[in-house]
């Protein structure tokens, strides 16, 4: 493992609203040997069944989308600055289309079997608890249902993921 260290969720300093919306994450999952990752700037982290959690929405179309639905695992990783235009490339290309891990250069290292980037930062290695689709019917702010298209087939999916690890860099 590079230079990292575990600690507790309790125990990160980072702010989570400045970490996700606008440093953004990488989704990273693996599957049948193949690694795949998407940006997100939608998710968050919290307490629910008193467990650690994040939680992250994940559109069905992503590529990525088929690794979460079918591995228990993931994992969160929140890279420096330095690294904006890969996350620029993994928000905007699909891993049906390109080997992103091979385009960005990114480094994949392994914990308990779950895939992240040695560049990151700070690692949330997580735990699928629960998924369900958001949809127009429960929406109480109809105005957002702009965020989708017409015809609704592109709703997210909202996971609930126990933090089983938190990685840090030294």
């Amino acid at each position: 493992m590079s230079s990292f260290k575990e600690i507790k969720p309790i125990e990160i300093t980072e702010n989570p609203f400045k970490l996700i919306g606008n440093d953004w994450m990488l989704v990273t999952a693996e599957h049948e040997g193949k690694c795949n990752m998407m940006t997100a700037s939608w998710g968050g982290v919290g307490i629910m069944w008193n467990k650690p959690v994040a939680f992250t929405f994940i559109r069905p179309q992503r590529y990525t989308f088929g690794m979460l639905e079918n591995e228990d695992m993931f994992s969160l990783c929140f890279l420096p600055e330095s690294y904006r235009s890969a996350l620029k490339l993994c928000g905007t290309k699909s891993g049906r289309d390109i080997d992103k891990v091979s385009e960005t250069k990114l480094t994949v290292e392994h914990t308990d079997g779950v895939p992240y980037f040695a560049e990151s930062k700070l690692v949330l290695v997580c735990k699928k608890l629960y998924g369900q689709f958001l949809s127009e019917d429960n929406l109480t702010e109809k105005s957002l249902k702009s965020n989708y298209n017409a015809e609704g087939s592109d709703w997210h999916k909202m996971y609930i993921n126990e933090i089983v690890k938190v990685l840090v860099k030294e």
